[in-house]
């Protein structure tokens, strides 16, 4: 039995989608947002959006939830702009990751809307340390207490904030599918290339090279996939 919390993590849900992806690409080898009309460029901003609005009660039933037809593939955006057109009041929770340099937060800048409530653990460093791209190790307990205790904000559902993007690295799955199970969130990875980060890394200006690729090579190493739809 699924709830609205799981389901989009379950096998089933996975699958399907991977399935609808490979038939709707066209000859020119793109999938068309179903709102906008637009190429989805990217595998992370493709979502599934379900024309029949998903509730705890009829998650279940398989001809509402997994029925290819009642699916539309649109870019992240598009599915907020669905939603808040047609009145849906469900508040969703989104778990951004990635290595660093990767574009999560670039990527959430043009996501979210105003009334959103937005955890990046890079901004929490820059608010309490006053350093733009540096992370002085004193003050590592603080910053995470802070995101820790944000982040049971949101668990408890506390204020009255729209949609949550909480983001950060996370490389490990364990902490992955605990804070996804905690928080009845969705993962959104975004999988820039380690060769790219490390390019934007030589590109920028004011970011620490030695630091910041040992940032990058460290996430690379601790990373764990999620595994693919259908694995055992």
């Amino acid at each position: 039995m699924y709830t609205l919390e799981n389901f989009y993590k379950s096998k089933q849900w996975q699958k399907l989608l991977e399935v609808i992806k490979l038939e709707r690409i066209n000859e020119d080898g793109q999938i068309i947002c179903w709102h906008c009309k637009k190429p989805i460029v990217n595998k992370y901003d493709c979502i599934g959006h379900h024309t029949i609005f998903l509730t705890e009660d009829n998650v279940n039933d398989a001809d509402i939830s997994l029925n290819p037809k009642l699916i539309q593939l649109v870019h992240h955006r598009c599915h907020n702009l669905i939603h808040n057109k047609l009145g849906y009041t469900k508040r969703e929770v989104f778990l951004v990751y990635g290595s660093p340099l990767s574009g999560k937060s670039t990527y959430i800048s043009t996501v979210a809307e105003p009334g959103d409530l937005i955890i990046d653990i890079n901004n929490i460093w820059k608010c309490v340390s006053g350093c733009e791209n540096s992370k002085p190790p004193k003050l590592n307990s603080v910053v995470f207490g802070l995101r820790d205790k944000l982040i049971e904000m949101v668990k408890y559902r506390v204020g009255k904030w729209d949609n949550c993007y909480i983001i950060g690295g996370y490389p490990l799955i364990s902490e992955r599918e605990r804070i996804c199970k905690e928080l009845g969130a969705r993962e959104i990875f975004i999988d820039t290339p380690k060769d790219v980060c490390l390019q934007r890394l030589r590109e920028s200006e004011d970011r620490d090279l030695s630091d910041y690729s040992k940032f990058i090579e460290d996430w690379w190493r601790k990373y764990t996939p999620d595994m693919p739809p259908g694995h055992l």
